[in-house]
């Protein structure tokens, strides 16, 4: 008797991610542990809405290398050497209009003093750190969808 295997033996099916979302903290500890909690915690429970993290330790390279219309999502720190959340967020909407954000922050957030510096600025999605990963998943899929 012959033995067949599936079509996917021979020719994997590509992996389709539903989003993708773009982490720049100058942390790595942060990166790596908010990449992981969010790949595994939304990835693991909805097959269907798949979800592949980016992640950057320099605000400088990440601007460099970013990809316009790639990344759904930008969850970026506040407080960075080289260049803040807010600088990196304006010249990256410089180069894609539909992208959204996500600022992070350890420390207390200012939404008045904010407007007055950036007076352009019109996210409303803040998460303050420390951050259960599981409370950031959700706030990231209610941001998502």
């Amino acid at each position: 008797m012959i033995a067949y295997r599936p079509v996917e033996a021979y020719h994997p099916v590509e992996q389709r991610f539903w989003k993708r979302i773009l982490i720049v903290d100058d942390e790595k500890d942060i990166t790596i542990t908010f990449k992981a909690g969010i790949e595994d915690g939304n990835n693991h429970n909805d097959a269907k809405r798949r979800i592949e993290v980016y992640t950057y330790n320099n605000p400088v390279k990440a601007l460099s290398e970013f990809k316009p219309n790639f990344y759904d999502l930008l969850l970026v720190d506040i407080k960075m050497p080289h260049m803040n959340g807010f600088e990196l967020y304006e010249k990256i909407l410089a180069l894609d209009i539909n992208v959204r954000v996500c600022f992070m922050s350890s420390g207390e957030i200012n939404r008045e003093a904010l407007r007055e510096i950036y007076p352009s600025l019109t996210v409303g999605c803040f998460i303050r750190k420390p951050v259960n990963i599981d409370y950031l998943v959700k706030r990231i899929m209610s941001e998502l969808d």
